[in-house]
């Protein structure tokens, strides 16, 4: 592999050169979450090496406290260490000026202080190896962390912006696996792996100098054994890559259907289906523990065999540098040798590290190119370039010649109608009509496939999503809670909100008196999706949210027809009292429930095929609505 520039590689073969540039961008785009990188590498390679300078005067310590603790030392050789060195900048002046001092504190305070001279040395070396080395996990530990949370936000917030198409073809339980077991891979093996790269061959080098320094020999003897660890550990990183992207896909059918599950539990137990859907997650646990296991044992397999081939490197350098200095061949003395075989010892750690790194950052790869396709998804909804805010609604919003698909099944086709400003139009009409598609295409959750909708004469996609959204508010059959106390889910999305006007949209919804009868009032926890209410109950603070927003354009998607009869006439005062004075859009299957509606529109598959008031449509007698009012009432 030849690099060019950052994220360029040459290789031989086509497929290497498609597969490694394709593995260099996804490192890239990953390490770009850190930008920008100086505040991160410049420190980090600033204490690193520092730590790598520090451990290695550790070792070389060694040679002069066994030289004084077995008085090697000749007359000579002190006459000689007395004189001061001139300063050079390389080892050899290190070397010389330790000696210096070394052989100075031995002529005024004799062997034992030479060892205690030795013996301070060694720990203050420890010590500021030992801090530079804290200092620069320090600085790793920000720059993962950093990493992380950086790679998250984006994917969220992009998520979090795509249209609903979107999520129902998707499982949620994949995509909150992306979000967290993804994100979490990316920071525990690749983050790690940049700091390992940084560091370790640094490390490797500063060894080698010193080991070349001390033995030229040697040294190359025991390099030419190293590609051994390094032609296995490219073998594994093959077949890892592959696992780990099965592997995450494998995780987040999991989670997909554990959150099924538990959020149809109640079902579940009904059905006596705990045995139908502990089967499919003991198959699916099954899978994920065969790759997961699979990975592994590959993964773990890379650092021992780098031990193993280092180990053995060191063993035919005892067997052949002992052999030269046993019979006097080599210039090496005997505490050198132990010295250089203590040094080259070192390597098998870093050594080790980098083929293990190899290895995970193939779990890394794959986990975060996950991530990243989150982050290049587009929104199919987006503002046009120039698209103005809508200060305003003033007049109408109109349908003209509106036509949806979902995907190639047509929903809605050349759908026409007009909602002026302070009117209310119902939707009814069998299940499956179209009517919800119709109340989804006017805040934009989805945009039209051919026609227009205007909202005083301007195309919506004229206009800013958001203010455009800020005019409405909705209130759907299901009622859509968090688990956060009542107040914020009325006053939701606002947080300056004062509790009287919390309290005022509750009583307009019909919600007061229950509230304050609840142990902590508007301070009560709902639980998750509002489980601790009733239906009517959760209903009811739905439209107290809808009512606190106070917005100019109400949709009403089946905000009754889930409720007992009680339930019911509480909404429906509720409901009267919220669309006062307010344009509204209803879509109701009981039709008691849009009687007073300026008109009401029937739909039948994807078609308006009827239109008036509900004494003009009652006086139909082939009419869809009348019949459709007589099943209900008969």
């Amino acid at each position: 592999i030849r690099f060019v520039a950052p994220g360029a590689v040459h290789v031989t073969h086509p497929l290497n050169r498609c597969l490694t540039q394709s593995l260099l961008k996804i490192y890239f785009q990953l390490l770009s979450f850190a930008r920008p990188y100086g505040r991160f590498a410049v420190p980090y390679a600033v204490f690193s090496l520092l730590s790598i300078v520090f451990g290695i005067l550790n070792f070389t310590l060694l040679a002069p406290l066994l030289n004084v603790l077995f008085s090697k030392f000749s007359p000579e050789d002190l006459a000689k260490m007395l004189q001061e060195p001139v300063f050079s900048p390389d080892l050899a002046y290190l070397k010389a000026l330790f000696n210096y001092h070394l052989a100075t504190f031995r002529t005024e305070h004799g062997a034992f202080g030479a060892l205690q001279f030795v013996c301070i040395m060694l720990v203050i070396t420890v010590l500021f190896s030992n801090l530079f080395r804290y200092l620069s996990l320090r600085v790793i530990e920000f720059f993962r962390t950093e990493i992380t949370y950086q790679l998250r936000k984006a994917a969220f917030n992009n998520v979090a912006s795509l249209h609903l198409g979107f999520f129902s073809n998707e499982k949620r339980g994949d995509l909150i696996s992306r979000l967290t077991a993804d994100a979490q891979e990316v920071e525990s093996t690749l983050a790690n792996t940049l700091s390992i790269w940084l560091k370790e061959p640094v490390s490797l080098i500063a060894l080698f100098v010193v080991l070349f320094s001390m033995s030229v020999p040697l040294t190359l003897f025991s390099l030419f054994f190293l590609p051994l660890s390094g032609a296995m550990v490219a073998l594994l990183v093959r077949k890892i890559r592959a696992e780990s992207k099965e592997g995450q896909r494998s995780l987040g059918s999991l989670l997909s259907l554990i959150d099924e599950t538990l959020g149809g539990l109640r079902v579940v137990k009904a059905f006596n289906a705990l045995g139908y859907v502990t089967e499919k997650f003991n198959v699916e646990n099954a899978n994920y523990r065969r790759i997961a296991r699979s990975i592994a044992y590959k993964r773990e397999l890379s650092a021992p065999f780098s031990e193993f081939t280092g180990v053995l490197i060191v063993a035919g350098l005892l067997w052949y540098g002992g052999s030269l200095v046993l019979r006097n061949q080599s210039d090496l003395e005997a505490s050198t040798f132990i010295l250089y075989i203590l040094l080259f010892s070192q390597i098998i750690r870093p050594a080790k590290e980098l083929s293990g790194t190899f290895s995970s950052v193939q779990r890394g790869l794959a986990a975060g190119e996950r991530v990243l396709e989150l982050i290049r998804l587009q929104p199919a909804i987006q503002d046009q370039p120039g698209a103005q805010p809508l200060r305003r609604f003033e007049e109408e919003i109109a349908f003209e010649n509106v036509s949806f698909a979902y995907a190639n099944a047509p929903v809605l086709q050349n759908v026409s109608f007009r909602i002026p400003k302070g009117r209310c139009v119902a939707l009814v009409g069998p299940s499956g009509s179209g009517k919800s598609t119709i109340a989804d295409l006017i805040p934009r959750f989805y945009d039209v496939s051919g026609g227009r909708i205007t909202l005083d004469g301007t195309d919506l996609r004229a206009y800013q999503t958001e203010s455009l959204r800020a005019q409405m508010g909705i209130v759907t059959q299901e009622s859509i809670l968090f688990n956060d106390t009542i107040f914020n889910n009325i006053a939701f999305g606002m947080p300056d909100a004062s509790r009287e006007d919390v309290m005022k949209a509750a009583r307009i919804a019909n919600a007061h008196e229950f509230i304050v009868a609840t142990e902590n009032g508007y301070d009560s926890v709902i639980g998750d999706r509002g489980t601790k209410l009733s239906g009517g109950q959760r209903q009811r603070i739905s439209i107290a949210r809808a009512v606190f927003k106070n917005p100019p354009i109400l949709i009403l998607d089946e905000a009754t027809s889930a409720l007992d009869t009680e339930s019911e006439r509480l909404v429906q005062e509720a409901l009267t009292n919220l669309m006062k004075d307010r344009t509204s859009l209803v879509i109701a299957h009981r039709l008691s429930t849009v009687q007073h509606a300026d008109e009401i529109l029937v739909i039948h598959q994807g078609e308006i095929i009827e239109r008036g008031n509900h004494a003009d449509l009652l006086d139909n007698e082939r009419g869809l609505y009348r019949k459709l009012t007589l099943m209900q009432t008969s």
